[in-house]
Parts: C-alpha cells; structure tokens; sequence
C-alpha cells in the first residue's frame, strides 16, 4: 500500500508536526508532500522520509515568507501528483487537504483547525493585521473561504484533535469528523519531589497573539508574582519589554531546558484558547497542576478542580484568581500523571489504525451496480500489527 501524507508546511517542530512524526512512525514507507520546508528546523524522523514540495518552495524566499503565499496555495495543492497512492493523510491547519486524491484512494484529514484566519479568528487576525493585508483580506479572504468549504468534499474521512474543532468541522464544512486526541510523549516528562519545586508560575509556547502572553505577563506584573516564560514568535520583544522584575522572558529553549521548568514549577498558566493544546498535557505529565482559560482544548485535556483550575474570563482578576485559588487546593500528583497517560502516543495509533482499517474496508466494500452491471473494489491492506 502507498501512503502519501500530506502536511501544510515543515518550518519547526510544534504540535502538528508531532502528530506528523506519529503518522510517519504508523507509516514509515510514506511520503511526504508540503509547500516548504527547512530541513534544519525539522527532526530527523521526518528527515528520514521522502519530503516533495510544491511550487510555493521554488518562489522568492518562500521558507520565510510562505503564509504570504497563501492565496498560491490552493492551486499549488491541486498541481500535486498523487496518482498511485492507496491512502492519503492530509494534516489539516494550513490548506493541505484540498489536494485531488486518485479515485481509488481513501483520504482521510486529520484536522487540528479549519484554518483559523479565515474561519473562526478572521476578525482577530484582521484586526492585527498591517493597513495593505486589512484591505486585501476581505477579498482574499472571501475566495480561499469558497476553496476550502468546497475542497472538504474531497475528503472521505474527517478525524478532528478535540471536539472544539469536531465542532468547528461541522460548522464549516457541514461534516461529522471523528475525534482522536493527538499523541502527547507523556513518558519523556517526569515529577521531581515536592521539596524541589520552585516559587515561580510557567508559561509555554508561541508568542502570538491569539495565546495571550501578554495577559499572563500583566496579571503577574500587577500581582508581583513570579513567572518565568518560555517560547520565541512575532511577540518576543513586545513580550520582553512588557515584562517587570518578576517575569523572566526565557525565549526559545531546548528539550531539557523546557522539561526542568515543567517539573520545577508551581503550575503551569496557559490563558489562550487553543484547538487541543499539548503544552497542558506535558505539564501534567510532570506532575504539575494548570491554570488554563475555560474554553477551547483546555476544557478536554484539564480536569477543573483535579488536574488544575479554568478560569472563565480572559481577565487579569480571572486569571490571578484562580492561581491564588489553586494555592489552596490539596492536589493529588498521582491523579495528575494518571491522567496525562491518556493522551499517550500508543492510544494515537490504536485509535488511527482502527480508523484507517474502517476506512478502507469502506472503500473495498461492493460498489452499488446500475442496473446489469456489479462492481467491486480490490481489498486493500490493513495497517497495523500483524497486519501493516
């Protein structure tokens, strides 16, 4: 069986691109189609596969500027070539579903988000945008919104990362998608005694907007609490200069670097609503509560009074309230890591390998015949175990 996984763009390693690194794991012969990519800022498990590009690579200085090609990019998913593949995986948060599958194939979409700047956060990202993209995103806006409403009709089999894209999904795209939370490595985090953990508060992850750095640093400004933040992005600056003499602006930092602070820190504070949100789910896996901002991913990866609190307006009081809340509150750490082995990337594939099986066996059932005539699929392969 030939697998082609489909992916939007490989500049870093953040949460899509360890669901990707699942994906190749299930299927290790597959190839990989993006519209750019920088090898230096990708692992070397996705390295190990066949990586083609489309022809956004080949524009001016696309491995940087690409989200300004974005209006290209329906058009460079449709010049792909996939004849010959079985099964197509699209990994859906930029346009990488709205590629034309070979008839014969099944095309399952793992959406992490229907892409945000044009669906759910189109007014926000408007909003922040500079006066030349404000005035040409409602056009641009309005085309790539027909695309890819259009485009979902390509896909066999919707898979959403939570049930607040599911939603989203439905909304859209007027389609059901099955959800299958993303792997988290739970087992390369750890606790550390209660005697070792610090005085601070943490908050991880990219600096931009939508994530609200900018209300965890005001809230621990005003408060004279502690907070050390980690994660680079378009705010970094902003960030660093926002912040007072009790909030340490880290930047971007290594695996070991993050993995210290995740088990040394009183809780982890996440005040954005996110699609799933992995960040939560590594700080449980080292035995730390978290606050987090009632809605979106958080309200399916954070048990409110037993893994941590969510707070339910994205305020300085509503936030600072809950962390002096959680002060207060017994936790019990091994409630915590039990709960975070949910999320482990063994339950991804299982879960996959059904759906993917399901999916094909659809595919090879009989064709209804018209009338005198009988159609039948050839039965393809199962993935998985025994028989991958």
């Amino acid at each position: 069986m030939r697998v082609a996984i489909i992916h939007y763009w490989l500049v870093g390693m953040r949460g899509g691109e360890k669901v990707l690194e699942a994906l190749c794991d299930m299927f290790p012969n597959a190839d990989i189609y993006t519209h750019v990519v920088v090898p230096s800022a990708i692992s070397d498990r996705l390295k190990a596969h066949s990586i083609k590009t489309s022809f956004i690579a080949r524009l001016p200085r696309a491995a940087k500027m690409y989200k300004s090609y974005l209006p290209l990019m329906p058009l460079a998913l449709e010049h792909l070539d996939l004849r010959g593949y079985d099964l197509v995986i699209s990994s859906e948060s930029g346009p990488a579903k709205g590629i034309i599958p070979p008839p014969s194939s099944v095309h399952v979409c793992y959406c992490h988000s229907p892409m945000r700047y044009i669906w759910n956060m189109y007014h926000d990202y408007r909003e922040g945008a500079g006066p030349v993209a404000r005035l040409a995103m409602p056009l641009l806006s309005h085309y790539l919104r027909s695309w890819d409403e259009s485009s979902a009709s390509r896909v066999d089999h919707f898979v959403a990362n939570s049930h607040t894209v599911a939603n989203r999904v439905r909304k859209y795209y007027r389609r059901q998608a099955r959800v299958i939370h993303p792997p988290v490595a739970v087992d390369d985090f750890s606790p550390v005694p209660d005697s070792e953990i610090g005085d601070y508060h943490l908050m991880v992850g990219e600096l931009v907007s939508y994530k609200r750095p900018d209300l965890a640093v005001e809230a621990f400004n005003r408060s004279g609490r502690k907070l050390v933040v980690i994660g680079g992005g378009e705010m970094l600056k902003q960030i660093s200069r926002m912040a007072g003499p009790t909030v340490q602006v880290l930047g971007p930092q290594p695996f070991d670097v993050l993995r210290h602070h995740y088990a040394h820190c009183r809780a982890l504070v996440f005040p954005g609503e996110e699609d799933f949100g992995i960040i939560p789910v590594e700080a449980m896996a080292s035995g730390r509560p978290v606050v987090a901002f009632g809605r979106g991913g958080a309200t399916e990866t954070v048990l409110d009074g037993t893994t941590g609190l969510l707070f339910e307006e994205q305020t300085v009081d509503s936030l600072m309230e809950a962390v002096e809340r959680l002060d207060t509150m017994p936790l019990d750490r091994t409630a915590i890591l039990r709960h975070a082995q949910r999320f482990n990337p063994a339950r991804f594939r299982r879960e996959m390998e059904i759906l993917i099986n399901q999916a094909l066996a659809e595919n090879a059932a009989p064709v209804p015949a018209a009338a005198g005539e009988i159609g039948l699929v050839p039965a393809p392969a199962r993935v998985g175990g025994l028989h991958g």
